[in-house]
């Protein structure tokens, strides 16, 4: 699941309080009204009737907008008539510059409501895409409670460059792809996609574990130099991170493989392991031109109630405005006993908290917890 918050809360409030925050221009209004008759007549409050148009501009549309201004409007004729200057050169000054104002006002909201729109039609193609590209983890695979996130680094992103899937095999095991592409934007979501789909096309149907990364880095290779000179091609412009996971139903183990990607961390009890494996292979697409012959498979025990975490550095690497990183091997004992889901959202609102809601960086996470069989 991908994560938004402050665009999350601009939707949510803006609807809902939108007729309460109409007393303030309202109250503005009635009050200049009263206090402009009551006191002496070389006091002048009409003036302050402009802002009421301008506070609407920033929780409402166009046309309550306009209906506000034409409220200011209506309101500093009153204070004319009553005050029985409506010919004076002032009262019509002001008149003036009220109905200019809240022409100014209403087009802003116009403009800004049809950017808001477009953004929006851009938002849903982006989570439109995401739906088909990072599709959401099985809750269930055999012995297997599973949950995925995904933090954008940029508000209004949809997808970057880190990934995670999971396939079902004829083996009665479980496979699992977590990875981080170099660089973002575009090109960071097309080679995403890429290994994305080699891994889903390939998961299920290749025998061992280092076949499948083999495969993956051959496919990496070929798609992102096919197109390119050999003079132009460079082999450190385009690689992925990755760890290539192997859970069995029927026996009580871990088999991973380690592509220049954070090690997982094991919890158990209160008690965290990360699962540092003897080799560490090259990210996936820097195996040279022929690739990498061969890829060493380490197994760790995981148990039944154990939970596995697996993450991009977008989460360690994340940094308050202090400079601290975020202590995840600190945080993550204090939630073994939760869900995976409920560790995912405890997990994201303390990390968000942390950087004070601006991510440098992209960040997925995958929660796996072992039940028994």
């Amino acid at each position: 699941m991908a994560f938004r918050p402050w665009a999350d809360f601009r939707r949510s409030w803006r609807p809902d309080h939108a007729f309460a925050l109409m007393v303030i221009p309202l109250g503005l209004i009635v009050t200049v009204c009263v206090v402009d008759v009551l006191t002496p007549p070389h006091i002048h409050l009409g003036p302050l009737l402009v802002a009421a148009p301008a506070i609407t501009v920033a929780f409402a549309g166009a046309r309550v907008t306009a209906l506000m201004g034409a409220l200011a409007v209506a309101a500093q004729v009153l204070i004319g008539v009553l005050g029985g200057g409506l010919s004076t050169a002032n009262i019509q000054a002001q008149i003036s510059a009220l109905i200019v104002v809240s022409a100014i006002c209403s087009g802003i909201c116009v403009v800004r409501d049809r950017r808001e729109r477009q953004l929006h039609q851009v938002r849903s193609v982006a989570e439109a895409a995401q739906s088909v590209l990072l599709q959401p983890l099985p809750a269930r695979s055999g012995p297997l409670r599973i949950a995925g996130l995904y933090i954008p680094a940029e508000e209004e992103a949809a997808l970057g460059g880190d990934l995670y899937a999971a396939a079902r095999t004829d083996h009665h095991s479980t496979r699992l792809l977590i990875g981080d592409v170099r660089g973002n934007g575009l090109a960071a979501i097309s080679n995403a996609a890429l290994l994305l789909g080699a891994f889903r096309a390939a998961a299920h149907r290749q025998a061992t574990l280092p076949r499948l990364a083999v495969h993956l880095d051959a496919a990496f290779r070929w798609d992102t130099s096919q197109w390119r000179p050999q003079a132009e091609q460079d082999t450190s412009e385009d690689f992925a991170t990755a760890i290539l996971l192997d859970i069995p139903d029927h026996d009580p183990v871990v088999h991973l493989i380690n592509c220049g990607h954070p090690p997982p961390l094991l919890l158990r009890a209160n008690h965290i392991t990360p699962l540092v494996p003897e080799a560490s292979h090259l990210p996936i697409g820097l195996g040279g031109p022929f690739g990498i012959a061969a890829y060493d498979v380490q197994t760790f025990p995981f148990e039944v109630g154990d939970l596995l975490l697996l993450h991009t550095d977008g989460v360690i690497e994340a940094r308050n405005a202090d400079g601290v990183f975020y202590p995840f091997t600190e945080r993550a004992p204090e939630w073994t006993k939760d869900d995976p889901d409920e560790l995912l959202r405890l997990l994201q609102e303390d990390l968000l908290a942390h950087v004070h809601g601006h991510l440098e960086d992209d960040a997925a996470v995958v929660v796996v917890r072992r039940l028994a069989v």
